[in-house]
C-alpha cells in the first residue's frame, strides 16, 4: 500500500467535519474484517468475545460430525475451520481463544473421524501432513502464551500429541520435531 502524499494528508486533515465522516465511513464499509472489528470493539465493547468463540466450536461440532468418506474431505472441513478461527483472531484480537480453538478442533475431528486417519497411505498423505503443520502451529503459539495457561492447555495438548503420533500424521510429527508428550 503506498504512502499518502504529505500534500494530500495536509489537504485531507482541512476537510470539513463531515465530509470527512463520509469518506471514513466508506472506507470502512470496504473492509469487513474492520467492519467487524469495530462492531467488536464500539458496539459490543468486547462482552462478546465468549458467544463468538462457542459459535466456532458449535461450527467445529457440525462441520466434524458430516461423516466425512476420506481424510482428503476432513482437511478441507479442518482448513475451512481454520479459516473462521483466523478471521476470530483477527476481528477479537483472542489469541488465547485461538489456541483453544485450534486444539478443540483438531481433537473434536480425530475423535469423530479418527478411522480415516489411522494409517498413512497415498490417501492420507496430505491430510497427515496438514494435521502436524497445525499441531506444530498450536504448539508455537502456546508457547507465546502466559505460563499459566500453559497447564490449562496442557490435557488437551497431550490428547492432540498421542493422536498425532500415533496414526497418519506420525511421519510428519517426527519430522517437525513435535513431542510426544506436552510437558508443563
Amino acid at each position: 500500500m503506498p504512502a499518502l502524499d504529505p500534500d494530500l494528508k495536509k489537504a485531507i486533515i482541512r476537510m470539513p467535519g463531515v465530509e470527512k465522516d463520509k469518506l471514513l465511513l466508506r472506507l470502512i464499509a470496504k473492509d469487513t474484517i474492520l467492519t467487524e472489528r469495530l462492531q467488536f470493539e464500539l458496539v459490543e465493547h468486547s462482552d462478546t468475545l465468549e458467544e463468538r468463540r462457542d459459535l466456532i466450536r458449535q461450527f467445529i461440532d457440525r462441520t466434524a460430525n458430516l461423516h466425512q468418506d476420506s481424510a482428503g474431505w476432513v482437511m478441507m472441513d479442518m482448513r475451512t475451520v481454520s479459516g473462521y478461527i483466523s478471521r476470530h483472531l483477527k476481528v477479537t484480537k483472542d489469541k488465547y481463544g485461538e489456541v483453544e480453538l485450534m486444539l478443540y478442533m483438531l481433537n473434536t475431528f480425530y475423535d469423530h473421524n479418527a478411522h480415516l486417519l489411522q494409517k498413512y497411505n497415498s490417501r492420507t498423505d496430505k491430510a497427515a501432513e496438514y494435521i502436524a503443520k497445525r499441531a506444530e502451529q498450536v504448539l508455537k503459539k502456546v508457547s507465546k502464551l502466559d505460563a499459566d495457561y500453559h497447564i490449562e492447555f496442557a490435557d488437551e495438548i497431550n490428547k492432540m500429541l498421542g493422536w498425532i503420533h500415533y496414526t497418519a500424521p506420525a511421519h510428519y510429527a517426527r519430522q517437525l520435531g513435535l513431542p510426544n508428550e506436552w510437558v508443563v
